[in-house]
């Protein structure tokens, strides 16, 4: 149900957002642009349904097209109660679409901001590639929500792209990453493109920093357990 990403084959004109553009392609752009991707929904959907919770309250931030809220709902093997909030227009219709095609109707999925939506009474909560398109001053409150609307034993499943400290690894972190997205088919134009539209809008933390934001909100333990290059997977507990 998604097209071919060319969104920055021509100079779009203005900074990264996500509206229809986006949205028609975003699957495609997911694919070609997260390092392993999909191997990261699997790894985070089996940790959750490895709870032993019966039917479970999951929420998802920045929920998109929906594919972690799919890939729990077709391999759940009892009720889960699926929910997904975004503020794009764009991403929500595209999501009910494609819910809808699957067959997949109970999952509820909500326009707004994460910023407002109330945070209650979840088992568990995921945020991928959510928290780096928040402005950095508003995370922290946002994380403490997340923590406070988790129950007991609740977990915080969130990626991000990460920054490193160390100037000349981050460099070259980043050139793998481009080298990375060359081999996906995106042309040298197409990265500086997207790299200049993001500029100031996507801002990752390093992952010392991302731990910390955890830690400060309350979270007991937070692991990672998925890392390529500057693309990190994060398990934060209650």
């Amino acid at each position: 149900m998604s097209e071919k990403d060319r969104v920055f084959a021509q100079a779009p004109g203005k900074q990264f957002e996500f509206d229809e553009t986006v949205a028609a392609v975003f699957d495609d752009m997911l694919n070609r642009s997260v390092p392993w991707y999909e191997e990261v929904l699997r790894l985070i959907t089996e940790l959750i349904l490895s709870r032993n919770e019966e039917e479970l309250r999951i929420l998802d931030l920045g929920s998109s097209t929906a594919r972690l809220l799919l890939a729990l709902h077709n391999a759940a093997q009892r009720p889960l109660r699926l929910r997904g909030i975004d503020n794009s227009p764009a991403m929500i219709d595209r999501a009910r679409r494609k819910c809808a095609a699957f067959g997949a109707g109970a999952i509820e999925l909500i326009e707004g901001d994460i910023l407002e939506y109330p945070i209650e009474e979840e088992d568990v909560v995921v945020a991928n590639y959510t928290l780096q398109f928040i402005r950095p001053l508003e995370r922290p409150d946002l994380v403490k929500r997340i923590h406070a609307g988790l129950r007991a034993e609740g977990e915080f499943y969130f990626s991000e792209k990460v920054v490193f400290e160390d100037r000349r690894l981050d460099k070259a972190m980043i050139e793998i990453y481009y080298d990375y997205k060359r081999r996906q088919g995106y042309s040298d134009y197409e990265i500086a493109a997207k790299r200049e539209a993001l500029e100031n809008v996507l801002i990752p933390f390093t992952i010392e920093e991302n731990i910390r934001l955890c830690r400060e909100a309350g979270f007991s333990r937070i692991d990672t357990i998925f890392q390529w290059a500057n693309f990190v997977t994060f398990r934060a507990k209650k």
